[in-house]
C-alpha cells in the first residue's frame, strides 16, 4: 500500500518493536495526527477470548468523562408519556409506528442510536434486519431498552460508548478527538479499559488481552503495553 508523506513521517516517530505505557501511546497518536481535519482517535484490544462462546462475549457500555467530540443523533421509539420525556430530554426523533415505517420503506439511517422502551420493542423487533447488522437495534445490556428514557438520552449525549468483541476477538472504540489532547485522551482511555477489563468473563483462560493499539484516522497504530493499560 502507497502511503502519503504525513503517514511515512508519522511512523518515524514511532518504533515498532516497542510496547508503550498508555501516557507514552497517547502522547504520540497526537504528535501523529497530521491531517487537516480533527482526526478521531480509536483503540483497538484483541482479547484472549472465543467470541463463538456465549459466556466469552464481551459487551458493555462506559460514559468517557469528555466524550466522544461526536455530536450524537438518538432515535426514541415511545409513545405517550414517555415520547413527551424523550423530546424533553432532547431526543433527535421520537416516534413509534410511523417511524418503523419510514425505516422499512426509505431505508433510513440519519442517526446514530436507537432506544426504545420495552412496551416498544414488538414494533422495533420488526426492524431487527436492517438495525441489526448496522449495530443500531435496541439492547437492554446496552442500556437502551429502557423506560428511564431521561437517563439514556443523558448518557449517551455526554459521552456513552458501548464496547462489544467482534468475531475476530476484537474491540473497536473510538476515544475522541485529537483536538482533545493527550490529558483527556488519556482519561477517556483510561476509562474504556478499566470497564473492559471488569468485563472479563469467568471462563476466558491465560492471556486476556492479546494487543491493545492506538491510532488516529489517517495515523499509524501505536502499540500498548497490555500489561500497563491501566496506568
Amino acid at each position: 500500500m502507497k502511503r502519503g508523506k504525513n503517514y511515512i513521517d508519522s511512523e518515524k516517530l514511532i518504533d515498532k518493536g516497542t510496547l508503550y505505557s498508555p501516557q507514552e501511546a497517547v502522547d504520540l497518536v497526537v504528535k501523529t495526527s497530521k491531517a487537516k481535519f480533527d482526526e478521531t482517535v480509536e483503540l483497538a484490544v484483541r482479547l484472549g477470548v472465543d467470541p463463538r462462546h456465549a459466556d466469552q462475549q464481551v459487551r458493555g457500555t462506559v460514559v468517557l468523562p469528555h466524550g466522544t467530540g461526536k455530536t450524537v443523533k438518538v432515535l426514541v421509539f415511545a409513545k405517550g408519556e414517555k415520547a413527551k420525556e424523550a423530546e424533553a430530554a432532547g431526543a433527535d426523533y421520537v416516534g413509534a409506528e410511523e417511524l418503523m415505517q419510514k425505516i422499512q420503506k426509505e431505508n433510513w439511517f440519519d442517526y446514530d442510536v436507537v432506544v426504545a422502551t420495552p412496551d416498544m420493542m414488538g414494533v422495533v423487533g420488526r426492524l431487527g434486519r436492517l438495525l441489526g447488522p448496522k449495530g443500531l437495534m435496541p439492547n437492554p445490556k446496552s442500556g437502551t431498552v429502557t423506560f428511564d428514557v431521561a437517563k439514556a438520552l443523558s448518557e449517551i449525549k455526554a459521552g456513552k460508548v458501548e464496547y462489544r468483541v467482534d468475531k475476530t476477538s476484537i474491540i473497536h472504540v473510538p476515544i475522541g478527538k485529537k483536538s482533545f489532547g493527550a490529558e483527556k485522551l488519556h482519561e477517556n482511555f483510561k476509562a474504556l479499559m478499566d470497564a473492559i477489563v471488569k468485563a472479563r468473563p469467568a471462563s476466558a483462560k491465560g492471556q486476556y488481552m492479546k494487543s491493545v493499539v492506538l491510532s488516529s484516522t489517517m495515523g499509524p497504530g501505536i502499540k500498548v503495553n497490555p500489561a500497563r493499560v491501566l496506568e
